[in-house]
């Protein structure tokens, strides 16, 4: 018979069996019982400055682990600070475990110190939110709390612990342990829907696989590169599905939508079959929903029902787990086409070279004989001289959109980016999180000056827990995305964008500990990389890149995918000009 233990004990047993290696918080006072327990539990906890930053590095964990991150707070304004990082997870379907304390129970309900509706407030934010009542309900509690963020579409979860809860004292009973957990996938598509998917690839001459975070979550990324190949047919990614196919796979498209290159665009303008995977036909990707693929017809693979004709019309919707759907059309293709494959594949020449020749119109690319330092050769450059393993993450703006297109993934779980909320401070702490999940990794977070002005204040946290995250700096000295739609759809009217009044970043790492370079020239780019991924230690480049540089392609609002703007204006100005403006 079990001995009679604290709640806080019994917490830190479940998430024990859980397998829990670590969880990122911030101690307050209504979960100081749970602190205590943990002085001596065995489970490693990084002390965060900022409860955001723990909610983003537990996002930042699972992306790469595909686990539930833990992420732990006080009541309150600790809960509160947690529902950025939560919205974040709940848009890019990222599986995190919230844990908050609360005022005791016989306070609630009577504006105690720190009081918040912690369950009412993160109800829109999570999957579900759970609250413990009694020391005796948290076993199940937070077994259903775990299940809970897996199974179907994976989300965030949040479990609210009132003090008194985490003082009582009870004999626990622990759920049976069933090994490795895994995922509750439903799936309902039926043989004969499989069948019509086969017969709909191979019916298409001009198809496109459109492949969204779902196959990510589902472990669908060898699927989707075992269907493409199968059948010739060219992948394009989502921002949330970057790493899911190889960007250097001949038939990779790189991302579509609003930032999507030419060629990416133009061919789901001409496409005759669309095969969504685990996307969701979101407003960055379809601009104007009605010119959408107009020309397509449309398969739909997708975890959540509640996502098929949602935004687009579908004409056959495969409900169920991306990775099971995938394997179940493979096969009907394979015993198809076993006879055929290579009529198949010639039939497929003629779209593939009109790809090619889309791309050679219009390729992605940038002034690279510019005096100044480009932002995409910086990023192109980490691309080249990273590990093919590294974790990269990134904020939210103009770096996250040139990162999307110029950097090269070779893996999935390799890219982390706040995608549907868009949320700034992101990725410093995310890329804390994933180096956290596999320390012998690189780390890599590209942020902007802005949004890394909002988080980088777990410098010191890094520097605490010798967490080797590189940090580079795309620094306009602006918000550049919002810079850049006052200068194209605004007349040029900027308002409150200017951040030349930011510290100077070298210093301020240094007088963290860590060591800080700035780099102004372009010549000084590579060794400067170089120099930032040499070693096991934290770091960081403040890379100051031209200010006046901005994203394209670009879909203005309102636009279809057709109606893209590839590239600048061109403004013929002498050369003296030139360095006259840059010197300013």
């Amino acid at each position: 018979m079990s001995k009679a233990i604290t709640g806080s004990e019994i917490l830190l047993e479940s998430l024990k069996r859980e397998k829990v290696e670590v969880v990122f918080g911030l101690p307050g006072g209504a979960v100081l019982p749970l602190y205590d327990a943990m002085y001596s539990a065995g489970i490693r906890h990084l002390l965060v400055r900022h409860e955001q930053a723990a909610a983003f590095a537990a996002d930042g964990y699972a992306r790469v682990t595909g686990k539930p991150g833990v992420c732990l707070a006080t009541s309150g304004p600790g809960a509160t600070n947690l529902v950025t990082g939560l919205t974040s997870a709940l848009m890019d379907s990222i599986p995190v475990v919230a844990l908050t304390g609360q005022v005791p129970l016989p306070m609630i309900g009577k504006d105690a110190f720190q009081e918040a509706d912690t369950v009412g407030i993160t109800l829109p934010a999570t999957k579900q939110s759970f609250a413990a009542r009694t020391a005796a309900e948290i076993p199940a509690v937070i077994d259903r709390a775990f299940k809970a963020a897996i199974s179907g579409r994976p989300g965030p979860v949040l479990v609210d612990l009132p003090k008194s809860v985490l003082m009582e004292r009870t004999e626990p009973v622990f759920p049976p342990e069933d090994g490795e957990r895994v995922p509750a996938r439903v799936n309902e598509w039926r043989e004969e829907d499989i069948a019509r998917a086969a017969e709909m690839i191979l019916a298409s001459r001009q198809a496109v696989l459109y492949v969204g975070g779902g196959a990510i979550s589902s472990g669908a990324s060898a699927e989707v590169r075992e269907l493409a190949e199968l059948a010739h047919i060219p992948v394009t990614t989502t921002v949330m599905a970057l790493g899911a196919f190889p960007s250097r796979h001949p038939l990779s498209l790189g991302m579509l939508g609003m930032h999507g290159s030419y060629a990416t665009n133009t061919a789901i303008c001409h496409a005759d079959l669309l095969i969504a995977v685990g996307a969701r036909f979101d407003d960055r990707v379809t601009g104007r929903i009605k010119d959408f693929a107009s020309r397509a017809k449309k398969i739909h693979v997708d975890i959540d029902p509640s996502e098929i004709n949602k935004n687009v019309r579908v004409d056959l919707a495969l409900v169920g787990d991306a990775r099971q759907a995938l394997r179940a059309v493979i096969e009907e293709l394979k015993r198809r086409v076993r006879e055929g494959r290579e009529a198949l594949l010639a039939g497929r020449l003629e779209w593939s070279d009109k790809i090619e020749a889309w791309r050679g119109e219009h390729p992605l690319d940038f002034d690279r004989y510019s005096h100044a330092v480009k932002p995409q050769f910086v990023i192109e450059t980490i691309s080249e001289l990273a590990d093919d393993d590294a974790m990269v993450a990134v904020d939210v703006g103009q770096h996250q959109m040139w990162a999307a297109q110029f950097y090269k993934f070779a893996h999935p779980r390799t890219w982390l980016s706040s995608s549907g909320l868009g949320a700034m401070g992101y990725g410093f702490p995310a890329a804390m999180g994933a180096q956290m999940a596999f320390p012998g990794r690189q780390a890599i977070a590209i942020v902007g000056d802005g949004g890394f002005q909002m988080t980088f204040n777990d410098l010191a946290t890094v520097v605490q827990y010798r967490v080797p995250v590189k940090i580079a700096i795309i620094n306009n000295r602006s918000l550049g995305m919002v810079r850049q739609w006052q200068e194209i759809f605004f007349e040029k009217r900027y308002c409150d964008i200017d951040l030349n009044f930011a510290p100077d970043f070298a210093k301020l790492a240094a007088s963290y500990g860590i060591r800080g370079a700035r780099v102004e020239h372009r010549t000084d780019v590579v060794d400067a990389v170089r120099d930032l991924l040499s070693d096991r230690e934290p770091r960081l480049i403040d890379f100051w890149v031209d200010p006046s540089e901005n994203v394209y392609p670009i879909v203005p609002p309102g636009g279809s995918l057709a109606e893209m703007v590839v590239e600048p204006p061109r403004v013929l100005v002498e050369e003296e000009s030139l360095d006259d403006l840059w010197a300013v």
